[in-house]
């Protein structure tokens, strides 16, 4: 057994945080990695193995109430280190971080011989974690979005939901690459850092990577003692304050959930319908009704072309007048309509009527036997008797 001495470096508390929002993160990474690119093969076969898209939607949904909650925690949790405690607020960035990458890129090329010293976070652990802080916000709020669209549209422009769309998901790719290849290299591939397991960093690697909080506690200044009376009224202070915030937080979450239905559910739920089967039915298909032929017995208006008028032209040129044109008699169908005369005697090539009835596409087509005798009578004068 090693004798080299370790420090605390996550309590208890830091990492079942850790865990639980590890574990969200992951079940919406994995669920919405595969609604992002469904049509994949690999995507396909997991949706199905997971049963179904809408099975995916909804542990993608439980996932994001599990990084809620986790968030919810975590105020409370950094509340109480930085007013109870006083701990340092070791986690903002500074102007030291960025003199630090630099530094650090220039080692990494070897231009620069010593590393710089860092304190109990590291400028890539700043970067980290502020990455994580700006992607829940862009994450929550474009949630917001998808999970409540009719809402979203009594309030902003209907473009703000595939915005939303987009940003959600290009955020999401971008953290879970930042994850898969930024924090699991530099945590358990570059050295395997047991911390969140065990709690404790050795000496060795507290040398390492935080040289400046080793120092620090060597020096018994890292903590400074607290009067407990103070510490105590800060607690009566913190407790009820907090207290109050995370029912307005948590009022706030379930209003996230629960503040309206989905697209799909707000339709109206289906019917259950009796269908019509007749007991006997009717035998396909169905003969046609079958056609009086026209009777003509002669070649005047009287005694033959005005009954084929009446049986093809009557439904629009009878009683209904279109376009002017009324055919019911021989004083109105030699009177025309809008279009000009219908019959000029003598001239069947300049009959409208003729012309209409040859193109073989009008309404009421006359047969070709019914269309030789109109042009007869048309030659022979169009006679009335």
């Amino acid at each position: 057994m090693s004798s080299e001495r370790k420090y605390l470096r996550f309590t208890i508390s830091d990492r079942i945080e850790h865990w639980v929002q590890m574990a969200s993160f992951t079940l919406l990474g994995f669920t919405g990695l595969i609604q992002k690119f469904s049509s994949a093969d690999i995507s396909v076969s997991l949706i199905t193995l997971l049963g179904g898209i809408e099975f995916v939607r909804i542990i993608h949904r439980i996932a994001s109430i599990g990084l809620m909650l986790g968030t919810i925690y975590h105020l409370g949790v950094a509340g109480y280190k930085y007013y109870v405690k006083r701990n340092r607020i070791s986690m903002l960035p500074t102007l030291k971080d960025v003199t630090n990458a630099w530094n650090i890129f220039l080692f990494n090329l070897k231009v620069q011989k010593t590393k710089p010293q860092q304190g109990r976070y590291t400028f890539d652990e700043k970067f980290e974690y502020w990455a994580f802080v700006w992607g829940t916000i862009v994450m929550g709020l474009t949630g917001f979005i998808l999970w409540n669209p009719i809402t979203t549209a009594n309030f902003l422009p209907g473009i703000f939901i595939p915005a939303a769309k987009a940003a959600h998901s290009g955020e999401a790719l971008l953290a879970v690459l930042a994850i898969a290849i930024w924090h699991f290299y530099n945590v358990h591939i570059k050295h395997l850092n047991k911390s969140m397991f065990t709690g404790y960093i050795s000496e060795h690697e507290m040398l390492e990577e935080h040289p400046l909080e080793l120092a620090d506690i060597k020096a018994g200044v890292a903590e400074l003692p607290q009067d407990p009376k103070i510490v105590a009224k800060r607690k009566r202070i913190f407790f009820p304050t907090f207290s109050l915030a995370a029912v307005a937080m948590l009022i706030g979450a379930y209003l996230f959930v629960t503040w309206e239905e989905t697209a799909i559910e707000t339709l109206p739920p289906a019917e259950n319908l009796v269908v019509f089967v007749p007991y006997t039915p009717t035998p396909l298909p169905t003969p046609l009704p079958t056609v009086t032929p026209v009777q003509v017995t002669g070649n005047t208006w009287n005694d033959g072309v005005a009954a084929i008028t009446k049986s093809k032209c009557g439904a629009c040129h009878g009683s209904t007048v279109l376009g002017g044109l009324n055919m019911s008699t021989y004083a109105d169908i030699m009177a025309g309509g809008v279009s000009g005369g219908v019959i000029i005697p003598g001239e069947p090539d300049g009959s409208l009527l003729v012309s209409r009835q040859t193109s073989g596409d009008h309404p009421g087509q006359f047969s070709d036997d019914e269309i030789n005798l109109v042009i007869e009578w048309i030659v022979a004068g169009a006679p009335e008797e």
